[in-house]
């Protein structure tokens, strides 16, 4: 098995947590680029390590419609893979200029054939990259551990669960907190995809113009307001991670 990489080790050990942001979706080098340069200026003031995030097609739309993104043709060179996408030349501009790591989706895994024409997550784990793998909204959570233990025996140790949400009858999505816990029990970071988790159902991440988005708008936390956001859950973070966990004792109580 690889050894764990420099980044998956320092994500693990972010505190109080690492950003995993950015638009949707690609919408132009020039908008990828301009978001690139403010979220990393909001992130480095936040004092937390960044990951850029943006799909280079969006495959799992429900209307054929729906703006897709500039497709896989672009180019192959990212640092870690999410479930769905692959990597975009316009990605690999965002990580020279920037000096960040990137995370797209993979859908296929003839999307991942520099390493053969295998299972999606085999194929994923042997490029070596970090893995993020997004559970469906329609699963439990206990079924991430047997993903996780899989991109690990293809001997990939750099494998981190990510957290969407659970589906709530028809067109809705609900945040059950035991999750967070439960999917801990992969023995990974786990990714909290909060604006995801909260729509009904559309999509996710960071954007300048939300009610011109062309994919997911409505679920796009705007960028002006960023860097309230994080000082917000950075303060929550800091209180809820220094309390100790309860030791709880079910004996009889005695006097």
């Amino acid at each position: 098995m690889a050894a764990t990489s420099p980044l998956y080790n320092q994500l693990k050990d972010a505190q109080p947590f690492f950003l995993l942001a950015g638009p949707n979706v690609i919408e132009s080098e020039e908008h990828i680029l301009r978001m690139a340069k403010h979220i990393k200026h909001i992130a480095t003031k936040a004092g937390l390590p960044l990951v850029f995030k943006s799909s280079f097609d969006k495959a799992n739309r429900t209307s054929s419609k729906s703006f897709r993104g500039p497709g896989i043709a672009e180019g192959l060179k990212i640092i870690m893979f999410s479930f769905y996408g692959s990597p975009t030349q316009i990605l690999e501009k965002v990580k020279v200029a920037y000096d960040l790591p990137i995370v797209t989706d993979v859908h296929e895994s003839i999307q991942c054939e520099e390493v053969g024409k295998t299972d999606l997550l085999v194929a994923a784990a042997q490029t070596g990259k970090i893995i993020n793998i997004k559970k469906g909204q329609f699963c439990a959570p206990s079924v991430m551990n047997n993903s996780a233990e899989k991109i690990r025996l293809a001997g990939n140790p750099n494998v981190m669960v990510c957290e969407r949400g659970t589906m709530f009858g028809y067109n809705d999505l609900i945040v059950d907190p035991r999750n967070f816990e439960w999917m801990r029990e992969a023995n990974c970071p786990v990714v909290a995809d909060i604006t995801h988790a909260l729509q009904q159902p559309a999509g996710k991440k960071v954007h300048d113009d939300p009610l011109s988005a062309p994919v997911d708008g409505p679920t796009q936390w705007p960028l002006r307001h960023l860097e309230e956001l994080l000082e917000e859950i950075i303060a929550i973070a800091r209180v809820t991670k220094g309390k100790q966990r309860f030791q709880i004792d079910l004996t009889p109580f005695r006097d």
